[in-house]
């Protein structure tokens, strides 16, 4: 069975904007693949687990095809936005249930600078993922309205990270059965020293600097460590409401007393989070209209 330590390094003590949903099926499904029962997530009892396959880090044999940046129609630029949100990717398109905001910076400046591109549409369908490399390209697009009009089309739902990318474009719709919001961060440890004591090993960690092992997965996460965490995590999380607030002209106040709830359909338009409801079909015809 693989292992995946690359992937659990992108997903355990690590910021996370993901809807909770998504990132404790993540969670649980790696810790399975190194043999852990148990994953705790603060605040929470303890959740068995059980080993199962994994498709997002499944580097099996794919169909090899010709990347384009984005799809063209009638001088609409849509871009794929679905799947886990990563920093960095090697493909331009999802590709094994990732995609990195690295591509998607790569085909929104391309459309940008393409002449026969008039409009851009973000076609999200996305948990979130990674708080690394989600801000600086939000920032991108919010600061690129002015250049050509920029819409998110939600197909179906946008939450955290990509919510984070919805609300820099000018307008959101959102289907009946889809969703927004998810405005936070949170971020996951997995302790195996019970697992260690148990298997009869012994980890010795040597190091310099009396903070230089927080975190480590084979102590207790201790207080100290807890609380650098915490502040991380609540600094993150603060730069997610102002960006937000920013980008839909809310206040802070109205984003943050969210709590990081999730909005299903016009719930979403109620609160701000999007402007219309609409399906994705549906959305992208009325742009047609609009731009003649």
């Amino acid at each position: 069975m693989k292992t995946y330590p690359f992937a659990a390094a992108r997903v355990f003590d690590v910021p996370l904007a993901i809807h909770p949903t998504k990132g404790q099926v993540i969670a649980k499904v790696l810790a399975g693949r190194f043999g852990i029962s148990d994953v705790e997530f603060a605040g929470e009892a303890p959740v068995f687990v059980k080993p199962m396959a994994y498709d997002e880090w499944d580097d099996g044999p794919s169909e090899q095809y010709e990347e384009t940046p984005y799809d063209l129609t009638q001088g609409v630029a849509v871009i794929d936005v679905s799947g886990t949100l990563v920093q960095k990717s090697s493909n331009l398109r999802p590709y094994s249930g990732m995609l990195g905001y690295n591509a998607i910076r790569h085909n929104f400046l391309a459309a940008l600078d393409d002449k026969k591109v008039k409009a851009i549409v973000l076609s999200i369908d996305s948990p979130g993922g990674e708080v690394a490399g989600c801000f600086d390209l939000a920032d991108l697009i919010y600061e690129s309205r002015s250049v050509k009009p920029t819409l998110a089309i939600l197909n179906e739902s946008g939450y955290s990270a990509a919510y984070a990318l919805a609300s820099a474009c000018e307008q959101i719709t959102v289907p009946r059965t889809g969703g927004t919001g998810s405005v936070g961060v949170i971020c996951m440890h997995v302790d195996q020293s019970k697992a260690i004591d148990k298997a009869g090993l012994t980890v010795t960690i040597i190091k310099y600097g009396d903070r230089k092992a927080d975190g480590n997965q084979f102590n207790p996460l201790s207080k100290e460590a807890l609380d650098r965490y915490q502040a991380e995590v609540d600094e993150m999380g603060e730069l997610f409401v102002q960006t937000v607030a920013r980008n839909r002209n809310l206040s802070a106040d109205v984003v943050r007393k969210t709590q990081a709830t999730t909005f299903l359909g016009a719930a979403g338009v109620e609160i701000g989070f999007a402007d219309a409801v609409m399906a994705p079909d549906e959305a992208f015809r009325s742009l047609l209209k609009e731009l003649g």
